[in-house]
């Protein structure tokens, strides 16, 4: 210990009173760097009990009100025919008609700037005008379908009837091309029901046609009589065992507040044990949950 002593006053230029309490405050300095980690590697090793926090988790989950918002998806245009004269009808009537909100909006503007239809296909000049929706208003059009000349009076247009017969095809199994066949669907339509389509995993039932945006009841009645679903088809399915919250929420009938409450009750109670268990969580009822089945799986 002297020879200590006398090292660390050669080597620090301490004095004796100094090195002494150097050689004391060492240790404590020694025990105190290693205790920190010591400590929490104690910790880290010991059993915890989260029993009270998962209780108190799951009767904050059971009283959450989940909000419930309104798919633009499902929303059907309602519209009734009548002849109209697009000089002189109000922009409601429009509406109520078939146009979109925006599209007579554009019209009322165009007539407010003294601009005038004077035969049915000027129509076709407003922008983002769209040809079905054209052709299905034409004969309720109040305007001629040619202009007035001197030497020719207008006539009444030759209406030529065609009958197109499509062979009733697999809806799961369409692409664009079959499905724009269909009177009332244009390249951006049939897009969209495959999108739907796909974002779903398949149509299990001709009604799910109804949830795709921009189908009016038109489409929708002459679409289902040339589709059909195949008795063995099953659709693409999740797990809600291993799916993350937005593989879940990528779903149309899932979405976010239902795939983040799924995610919670795995971290808490582990994995599911059956399909079922999903009525576990207060936000599903039995109406949502027989939606949703075909859909779900334990294992991917």
């Amino acid at each position: 210990m002297n020879r200590l002593k006398a090292w660390l006053r050669a080597f620090f230029g301490l004095s004796r009173r100094e090195t002494r309490a150097f050689l004391i405050l060492l240790p404590l300095m020694l025990i105190s760097i290693y205790l920190i980690p010591v400590y929490r590697h104690y910790q880290a090793n010991q059993k915890q009990d989260f029993s009270k926090e998962t209780k108190q988790l799951d009767s904050l989950l059971a009283y959450w009100k989940w909000e419930e918002k309104k798919d633009s998806a499902t929303q059907i245009v309602e519209y009734r025919l009548f002849t109209f004269n697009p000089n002189t009808a109000t922009r409601e009537e429009l509406i109520q008609l078939g146009f979109p909100t925006y599209l007579a909006s554009r019209i009322d503007n165009y007539r407010s700037k003294r601009g005038r239809f004077t035969i049915k296909s000027d129509l076709l000049k407003i922008y983002g005008m769209d040809s079905a929706l054209y052709n299905r208003l034409y004969s309720y059009i109040d305007l001629p379908a040619e202009r007035l000349t001197n030497k020719t009076e207008v006539k009444a247009p030759k209406e030529v009837a065609t009958i197109k017969v499509i062979e009733p095809f697999d809806v799961n199994l369409a692409d664009t091309t079959q499905l724009i066949r269909i009177y009332g669907i244009g390249t951006k339509l049939s897009q969209r029901i495959i999108k739907y389509r796909n974002q779903l995993g398949g149509f299990i039932t001709l009604n799910q046609i109804e949830e795709v945006y921009g189908l009016d009841t038109t489409v929708i009645k002459e679409l289902k009589q040339n589709i059909f679903i195949a008795e063995n088809f099953e659709p693409a399915k999740i797990s809600i065992n291993t799916a993350t919250e937005k593989e879940l929420a990528a779903h149309p009938y899932i979405k976010y507040p239902l795939a983040k409450a799924i995610a919670t009750y795995r971290f808490q109670h582990g994995n599911f044990s059956s399909v079922e268990d999903l009525k576990k969580i207060a936000s599903v009822d039995e109406t949502f949950y027989n939606r949703i089945k075909p859909y779900l799986s334990l294992n991917p």
